[in-house]
This record gives structure tokens, sequence and C-alpha cells, in this order.
């Protein structure tokens, strides 16, 4: 029976991707995520102590979360079992877990299981876990593209360790490309193949980090010529353009990756750097993202963070969301556009943001402040003789510079508009404080 599997899992093997063939057998061959497992960081030293505990991994697609959980377990000498959180069922985990506990009692033999997609797991599949991934029946190695604090429940959060996925860079996507061609076991090596460097990089840079992606347009290359009796394979730029797909943006229109570009966006308008602002919005665009939504965000920029240093801005925002609203993709992009760069290069204030605030906060958090009678409204002539509304009222047209001298409007000392020195704004602080000298009356000492 196992001779059986054994062949059965060799002529899988064989015919498996060369993204699949090629995966790494040793730790030392994964390239990439040198923060946790370069010399001396913690997976790495987790692994070298033998003292490995329940893991997530977190991070896009091809980026090595299937292959490194892989080496692990042969790594550690452990049996190995894969389970998909899309397909899995509480009865397939239950059982891989009797098996390791088998296992474990008769020839102290661990069992790495790893769940890919586990953040599909419901929160009842994830709690079957917790008793075993605690007492180390199993070590739990879990990998997902959804942020895993929202998506895993934290108490088995608490039982692991999580680590943080990035894309592969260039470097290390060139590096798996000529192993796969040199490799001649389970790769591309025997093949005779003439390789541009540019086609490389083309994938390289294509692929953006994503491994898996390189690898099959690199076997797509090759095969496609070898099936037709080529003698000599040459894989240049054109071959490499036609054997991988137009760029996938790695984009979630409800995950961290919309929330990240949105903040990227919103953050390089507020730091006035044009050419940040039109690039995140280009990924947003590109991604797919509802252009609307964009509108917003600019809308919202334009009053938060430019306000009154250029009270243009809220227009300019108000006609892009109305274009953008009228017209759709793909030409709101360049209004789009025009409405971004034009905040990124318009002055900076957030005064009117933080006076209404620090005014909301006063008004729920403080004794409510009664309008002073003089201010109210008396469209009855007996609210104004008995109660006496609108009496004292200082009309400001009847005072030199249209200001009244001692009319008081709040009823209580208070300031919360403070005027920048930035744009129109300075425009503004000047006119502010004329009125307080004009208020003030003239200089007892003069």
């Amino acid at each position: 029976m196992d001779l059986l599997r054994h062949a059965e899992n060799a002529a899988i093997a064989a015919n498996a991707p060369l993204a699949v063939r090629m995966r790494p057998q040793a730790v030392d061959d994964v390239l990439g995520q040198d923060e946790f497992l370069g010399p001396g960081k913690l997976l790495r030293r987790m692994l070298d102590a033998d003292r490995l505990t329940s893991l997530v991994f977190h991070g896009p697609p091809g980026s090595g979360k299937t292959t490194l959980a892989a080496v692990i377990a042969n790594h550690c000498s452990a049996d190995f079992y894969t389970l998909n959180g899309g397909s899995a069922s509480v009865k397939d985990v239950r059982e891989i877990i009797e098996r390791a506990r088998v296992n474990l009692a008769a020839n102290s033999t661990r069992t790495v299981l790893f769940i890919d997609e586990l953040h599909r797991f419901n929160r009842a599949q994830q709690d079957v876990l917790l008793n075993d991934v605690e007492n180390a029946t199993i070590v739990l190695i879990g990998a997902t593209t959804e942020n895993p604090f929202f998506t895993i429940n934290s108490p088995l959060l608490s039982r692991s360790t999580i680590f943080q996925f990035k894309p592969l860079c260039d470097d290390d996507i060139i590096t798996l490309l000529r192993r796969a061609l040199g490799d001649a076991d389970r790769g591309l090596g025997a093949y005779t193949v003439r390789v541009d460097d540019e086609a490389l990089q083309h994938l390289a840079t294509i692929c953006d980090g994503d491994a898996r992606r390189a690898l099959t347009a690199l076997e797509i290359g090759v095969i496609s010529q070898a099936q037709r009796g080529a003698t000599e394979i040459v894989f240049d730029l054109e071959t490499a353009q036609e054997s991988i797909q137009a760029k996938a943006i790695q984009y979630d229109t409800h995950g961290d990756q919309h929330y990240d570009a949105a903040s990227a966006l919103i953050k390089s308008m507020r730091g006035s750097d044009p050419d940040a602002t039109v690039y995140w919005l280009a990924k947003m665009l590109v991604a797919g993202e509802d252009p609307r939504f964009i509108a917003r965000r600019i809308a919202i920029l334009a009053s938060e963070d430019i306000g009154n240093a250029d009270p243009r801005a809220v227009l300019v925002a108000n006609a892009a969301f109305q274009i953008t609203e009228r017209i759709g993709m793909p030409e709101c992009r360049i209004t789009l556009a025009q409405a971004a760069i034009y905040m990124a290069c318009a002055p900076k204030s957030n005064a009117s943001y933080v006076a209404v605030d620090k005014a909301m906060d006063d008004v729920k958090t403080r004794r409510t402040v009664p309008v002073p009678k003089h201010l109210r409204n008396a469209p009855h002539p007996g609210m104004a003789e008995q109660y006496g509304h609108g009496k004292g009222y200082q009309y400001s047209h009847d005072y030199p510079g249209g200001v009244s001298p001692d009319q008081d409007y709040l009823g209580v000392d208070a300031t919360y508009y403070v005027p920048t020195q930035r744009g129109y704004e300075k425009h503004i602080a000047a006119y502010l404080d004329w009125i307080r000298k004009l208020q003030a009356g003239p200089d007892d000492d003069a």
C-alpha cells in the first residue's frame, strides 16, 4: 500500500506545474522573507532550536507561504498534512488530529497541519483546533491572504506566532527562474534554452513578486517551443511578453489593500506630493476601485486638510465628484487626477477641522450654552416684550467697518477657530485681528 501511494505521489509530482516542482527542499534554499527567516531572526531561531510553535503566515499569493510550510515540515522530520479552508470539514480536521495523537504517542513523531486559506474556516472550525494547538499535539501552520487580526479567532491567534510575508523582489524572482532553467531533475534543465536577461527581468517585473506566475510563464514559453520541435529554445523578451498575462494588481476592494491604498492617497495629498498622489490614484483606478469612492476621499480632504487656506479646493472637489458621477470611467480618471493634484499642491490647514471637533466635544461634554437672548428669534412681538428675545441686538452694518463694538455671540469665552498663516487663511487671520482691534476701540494710551 505504501509502495502504491509512493508511486502515486511520484507520478503526481512529475506532472505538477513547474512552480510546484521547484519548491525548495531546505530552509537555506528559501528566498525572501529575511525579516523573520534570515540568520538570527525569529523563525530561523525557532527552527534551529527545534521549538516550533503554531504559525500563521499572512501575505500575498506566490510569496512562499505554502512552500515554507512544506520546508518546515521536512526540516522537523514531521508528518505533513494539507487542508484547504474553503473545502475542509471539521471531520477532516479531527481525523488528522487523531492520527497526530497516535503518532506522537507511538513514536514521538510530530505532525504539521498546513491549512491554506485559514480565514475561510468559520469560528466553530477554528475552535476545534484550539486544544490540540495549545498542547502541541499538532503544529498548525495557517496561510491567509486576509488580515489575520480580523479573520482568525483571537484565541487561535494568541496560541500562534504571526509572520507577514512580503512579495519577492525582482532579484529573488530571477534567481528562482535561473534555478528552474538549470535543474534537470525538477526544472527545465533538460532543454537547451537560450535566455535573455531582459526576458527574465520582464517576468520578474510583471509578476509583481508572485513567484508562481513567473515560473508558470517561463514553463509556458519553454514547453510551447519544445513541443513544436525546436532544437534550440529561445526565451527572449517577445516570448516572455507572450507567455505572461497583463500585470495583475493585488487589490481587494473590501480588504487591506483597499484601505492601505486609500490611506496612501490621502496622506500623499496631505503631504503635498503630487507624484505620489497620482501614482496611488492610478493604482486604485487600474485595480478597479470605484472612482466615486476616490472622489469622496478627495472631497473630505479638501475641507479637512486644506480648508480656508484655499477655499477653492472644496469647489474643485465638488466639481470633480459631480463629473465623476456623471461620466464615469475611463474619462473621469482625468478629472480625478486634476482634482487630486490640485489638493496636493494647495496650501494646507486643518484649522476648520480642529475647530468643529473642539466645538462638538464641548457640546457633548460640557454644560450646554443657551443662545443669548439678544440673538434669539422673535417672530411674535410678545416674545420680545415679555421674554426679551432680540433686545439689545446690534445690527453689524450700522457700525464702522460692519462690526458691532461689543456684541457677544456666544455667551462664554471660547476660541475654536485659529487660522494659520498659510494660503488665504493668513488674510483671514489678519481680518480677525483687525476686528479684535476695532472692537477694542482706540488705545487709551494713545
